[in-house]
């Protein structure tokens, strides 16, 4: 008896649900966003086309500068605090040092945690009152509270989280390093910092790679952190570009401005993620 459905089209239509969903609900609002930009909307009221009205007004506004500035603090801080923390850990647990199974999953277990218990742990821990944070310090600080300390408290808690997750791929880069390489160095009679700059982190370069654009991108995409914390304040001290996007168009109803504020991210991290791939020549080996 001849099949109804060859396989061929069997298949197709197994994938058919997964290729619709992404049309709907990545696709077209990816071009309808695109489209609202150059608009005036307010979810209620007709649409009204307004070209670059919303890029000009957004780009000369000194609040959106801040906004700006406070997104690449944290993004940069972040990234650097994530990347050469987790490689230090990763290299000392990779000598296979007692416990290091344990301080592994130790490690990992924030990464893997919901962002919400993070944010009440770590609330507490900067309570400026009752914290654990000043305890230690004996001082009075109002992390949270402050515009000179809550930036470094959300970088704190941010590296925090990533340290794991980094490390572990880290450790992996360590594991497809060949070990012929650390007995010809210790032939030629190199030290442990020698073998470390000119062995291990030169062939652990393309992990490094791939860390920092990564950790970059999640770190301009920061959302549940500023809200769950600080809501961007004080002051707009710690308002970021994605929560901003957020306020704009669930609170003030400026889809416009919040459009055109999310392609400004999507350009900064594209041309981010170009110039990393572009440099990447001059300093990743072994690729």
């Amino acid at each position: 008896m001849k099949k109804f459905f060859n396989e061929d089209i069997q298949l197709n239509l197994l994938v058919l649900p997964a290729l619709a969903g992404t049309f709907v609900f990545i696709i077209i609002p990816v071009f309808f966003s695109f489209y609202l930009s150059f608009c005036k909307w307010d979810l209620l009221s007709n649409i009204e086309f307004v070209g670059l009205k919303n890029y000009f007004e957004l780009l000369s506004s000194s609040n959106f500068g801040l906004i700006i500035q406070n997104t690449f603090v944290f993004a940069i801080s972040t990234a650097i605090i994530s990347i050469i923390l987790p490689l230090i850990l990763a290299a000392v647990l990779n000598n296979k040092i007692r416990g290091s199974e344990f301080f592994k999953t130790a490690y990992f277990l924030p990464f893997i945690t919901p962002m919400i218990v993070i944010a009440i742990a770590w609330e507490w821990i900067f309570d400026p009152n009752n914290g654990l944070l000043n305890y230690v310090l004996r001082a009075h600080i109002n992390w949270l509270y402050d515009t000179k300390t809550a930036m470094i408290a959300l970088i704190m808690v941010s590296a925090w989280k990533l340290v794991g997750y980094n490390m572990v791929i880290f450790l992996s880069g360590f594991s497809a390093i060949n070990p012929n390489l650390y007995e010809a160095s210790k032939i030629d009679g190199a030290n442990a910092v020698q073998t470390f700059f000119r062995i291990t982190l030169p062939m652990l370069s393309p992990t490094i790679f791939f860390v920092l654009v990564i950790t970059t991108i999640s770190s301009f995409q920061v959302f549940d952190l500023i809200y769950l914390m600080t809501q961007g304040g004080p002051m707009d001290s710690t308002n970021v570009l994605v929560y901003w996007i957020y306020k704009n168009a669930f609170e003030f109803f400026n889809i416009g401005e919040a459009s055109a504020g999310a392609y400004i991210l999507f350009l900064i991290i594209l041309l981010l993620t170009v110039l990393q791939w572009k440099t990447r020549k001059k300093w990743v080996f072994n690729e």
